[in-house]
């Protein structure tokens, strides 16, 4: 260092370095760049790769299906073609498992139904799929990790039956998210994630948090999509109405039974003269 000192101005502007005199470099700043530069490299390469629809098709009381359509940009099949491929066969066998099935209309494409008769079924399936036990997991380890929790609820009002929606979606897995919570890459260009929910008297959306996921409305109210927001916390609510087959099989016995009544006697009960 003393040799360093002792040069002339001359050489040290033109930035000469005596022999054996090394530069200083930061290494947790060249670090940061590496991982940066890695980071950069990678959105760029698979952006845009998988295209995640989920329905919930309600056709009446004891009727519906669970519908999922999945599409792969060939991006994704040229950069990660086993794990897509992985990917693609784990869905198809939980869909098997769960009495559905699988339509494939390319490599990339696959369509995926799963019916359900009422709204303890469509929850214990939903469940099914996108909370499996560990002896499912291993078999499909190319899985992302979509923690989907959803619940149907249903209270009758005689005619009528009530049936509240809940879905609580966390995909903070799907991002890479720093130590104070700050996310460092938001895969919403690699993942577009959304639910839709189609009922035949159409549903009703509920705000209960600070920044609700409005959804778009088609078909004339009958059909809500929400977009999921990747590499965070979502919470949708719904509301929608059906018939209450009970409500309505109790009117049409009343009914009857009063039909009887008055071809019989000739009057309604309420019309009988007292003995």
């Amino acid at each position: 260092m003393a040799l360093h000192q002792n040069l002339s101005p001359h050489f040290q502007q033109s930035g000469f370095k005596p022999r054996g005199i090394k530069r200083k470099y930061s290494y947790p700043r060249l670090v940061r760049w590496c991982m940066l530069g890695v980071m950069l490299l990678v959105s760029l390469v698979i952006s845009g790769c998988v295209q995640y629809d989920v329905g919930v098709k309600v056709a009446g009381p004891h009727q519906g299906v669970l519908v999922q359509q999945i599409h792969l940009d060939e991006e994704l099949s040229g950069f990660a073609g086993k794990q897509a491929k992985q990917w693609l066969g784990g869905i198809e066998s939980r869909v098997r498992s769960l009495g559905g099935e699988v339509k494939r209309a390319s490599a990339q494409d696959l369509t995926v139904k799963i019916p359900f008769t009422n709204a303890q079924d469509l929850t214990k399936k939903f469940q099914r799929f996108f909370q499996p036990e560990t002896t499912e997991q291993k078999d499909s380890q190319a899985l992302p990790d979509l923690n989907l929790r959803f619940s149907l609820d249903q209270s009758n009002l005689l005619l009528l039956q009530r049936c509240h929606l809940r879905l609580d979606a966390d995909l903070r897995s799907l991002g890479l998210v720093a130590a104070d919570g700050e996310v460092i890459i938001n895969p919403g260009s690699l993942f577009n994630l959304q639910f839709s929910l189609e009922s035949p008297w159409g549903a009703k959306n509920i705000d209960r948090v600070d920044n609700p996921i409005l959804p778009a409305i088609d078909q004339g109210g009958h059909r809500l999509t929400w977009q999921l927001q990747a590499a965070e916390l979502n919470h949708i609510e719904a509301v929608f109405w059906l018939p209450n087959p009970l409500g309505l099989g109790a009117i049409v016995i009343t009914l009857l039974m009063l039909v009887g009544f008055y071809v019989k006697h000739r009057q309604m009960p309420w019309h009988q003269a007292p003995s």
